[in-house]
């Protein structure tokens, strides 16, 4: 790696850290933390080294993610969504690598990747139109992915199967809605929607889902670094969970720092109740549980694909399993101390309560449901054959 990242957000952690309620207020993230986060090389971790990436093990990437979330929810979640995206950029056609990165290597990209549009094949590739919600960090972005259907001539898609494709698309070929990021918790992220009429897409810049998932996208791109022959299912949610993770870590920071001299009603220092001492260690053991279970599930699977290893559906799915299990364990730890933490920990001028506000969102990520995840490894558990609606997010 041409440099520390995590030392380069080190040097940077006290104002990071400062302009998280900045980044709030705002709706988005701040100019100044954005430029924070480029002069530390966060976005080129898993960026190509033809196009002055790192290309670091993902497992230095989630390192990384944590520790910017427990100084921020919002820097810490675009560092593992829009951090992503320049791993998928190593499968695209070279040319549209040098679209984005030819004039400037620091360029962010975008999402997201639920399939509201629709491809119809024209002369010269397809005609392009939906509406996505939940594109974080997308002012700060000047392309994005975006998900579609592939459709018919007429634009109807075509569902027998679905062909889920992802599509790469300029800024100038979208719309930014303003004012459609009113949420309760990770508001700095400005996860706006986005809108696009009917845009002309070549078809070099676009991805099959089902090439990321099968690995045929590394094999053509004849990619050799185990990085990038990661399953798209361990890589994409690994930045979601981490920052999760992460959020839940600076929670527990801010709860350890206002217990240390908090007095109870009764005139009783904090520290000296055994119950409150009890649970904060508790909870504690969870978050970093949670942490060794994530970082430890993504170093497996990378010294798996480097040894040759092929991963099949089971796996993918109690891989999938233990990810959204780690965010969970870690949200409900963080409940435990917000419950211990008085009135006062819930001030709207206290930390506390916008860490705790952001790991609940950070929870609701589709990513994150555990019903189909949990059928689907539980099934496999059993040599049980998961039906197709159970894999898509695996």
């Amino acid at each position: 790696m041409a440099i520390d990242v995590m030392q380069q957000v080190e040097e940077r952690a006290e104002e990071l850290a400062a302009l998280g309620p900045v980044n709030e207020k705002l709706g988005r993230l701040d100019d100044r933390a954005a430029k924070l986060m480029r002069d530390a090389g966060v976005m080129r971790l898993l960026q190509p080294a033809t196009h002055g990436g790192y290309e670091v093990h993902p497992r230095e990437w989630a390192e990384v993610t944590m520790r910017l979330a427990q100084l921020d929810g919002a820097t810490g979640w675009l560092s593992g969504i829009v951090g992503v995206h320049p791993w998928e950029m190593a499968f695209v056609d070279p040319r549209a690598q040098d679209e984005v990165w030819g004039q400037d290597q620091d360029v962010w990209i975008g999402s997201p990747y639920a399939p509201m549009g629709v491809l119809k094949p024209v002369d010269g590739g397809y005609e392009f139109s939906g509406r996505w919600q939940f594109s974080s960090g997308t002012d700060h972005c000047q392309w994005l992915f975006l998900g579609a259907l592939l459709g018919d001539k007429d634009g109807v898609p075509l569902l027998d199967p679905p062909q889920l494709i992802h599509v790469l698309i300029p800024r100038s070929d979208y719309t930014i809605v303003e004012d459609s990021w009113d949420v309760v918790g990770l508001k700095g992220t400005g996860s706006k929607d986005i809108i696009v009429e009917k845009a002309l897409i070549p078809e070099y810049r676009t991805v099959t889902y089902t090439s990321l998932v099968d690995g045929s996208a590394w094999r053509d791109r004849g990619l050799e670094n185990p990085t990038f022959q990661m399953p798209f299912s361990s890589i994409f949610p690994l930045g979601i969970t981490s920052a999760v993770i992460g959020i839940c870590e600076g929670a527990l920071a801010h709860h350890l720092n206002y217990q240390r001299s908090r007095v109870q009603i009764t005139g009783r220092k904090v520290k000296d109740d055994p119950y409150v001492m009890n649970a904060i260690s508790e909870a504690a053991a969870e978050i970093h549980a949670s942490r060794i279970t994530l970082l430890d599930g993504v170093s497996r699977v990378y010294d798996g694909v480097a040894a040759g290893k092929e991963y099949e559906f089971k796996e993918r799915a109690l891989g999938r399993r233990n990810q959204v299990a780690a965010s969970w364990r870690a949200v409900r730890a963080l409940d435990e101390i917000v419950a211990r933490s008085g009135g006062n920990g819930m001030r709207m001028d206290h930390p506390l309560q916008r860490f705790w506000r952001d790991a609940h969102m950070g929870l609701t990520h589709a990513i994150n449901v555990p019903g189909l995840v949990n059928h689907a490894a539980a099934l496999s558990m059993i040599d049980v054959e998961a039906p197709g609606y159970m894999r898509p997010m695996i």
